[in-house]
């Protein structure tokens, strides 16, 4: 993350990767995520394992976004996920598949019992990725980054 924040240097973040990086992760709001995250785990070293990462598509091996959550289980048991896909992959199953392996390690993780995702109300895309799943709106909230979301919910 601090490779493609400092320097969008590709090469370097790929190496550190083990995947090829695209120069999606070094959009601004790609950026914005990154710096976020960075913060997180300079305050929190332990939840690494819960953050965002590559995406990969397999078997061809193309990075096709970016996904997570946005930290470990709160002190309720609930997660909030997040994904991001690449425009070129984007109306092709990617995001579906991505919110598949999110809930399903939601429900392997035994201190896990809600999973969250929040969405502006005009994204029918993501609104549309998210039905099938058994999430139910929950409330609004005010995002400084992203505006207005819808709050969903589903317990594991």
């Amino acid at each position: 993350m601090t490779a493609l924040l400092n320097d969008d240097d590709l090469t370097r973040a790929s190496a550190e990767a083990g995947v090829a990086l695209t120069e999606y992760f070094v959009t601004d709001r790609a950026k914005w995520v990154w710096q976020y995250r960075v913060n997180q785990l300079t305050s929190d070293p332990g939840c690494a394992g819960w953050l965002t990462q590559a995406v990969v598509a397999e078997p061809e091996g193309a990075v096709v976004g970016y996904a997570g959550f946005h930290g470990p289980p709160d002190e309720a048991g609930m997660v909030e996920l997040g994904y991001s896909v690449a425009p070129a992959y984007r109306r092709q199953g990617y995001a579906r598949a991505i919110l598949t392996e999110l809930v399903r390690r939601s429900v392997a993780e035994p201190g896990v019992r809600t999973v969250r995702v929040t969405i502006s109300p005009d994204n029918t895309a993501s609104l549309a990725t998210i039905s099938g799943f058994g999430f139910v709106e929950v409330g609004e909230q005010w995002d400084e980054e992203d505006g207005l979301e819808t709050i969903f919910e589903v317990p594991v």
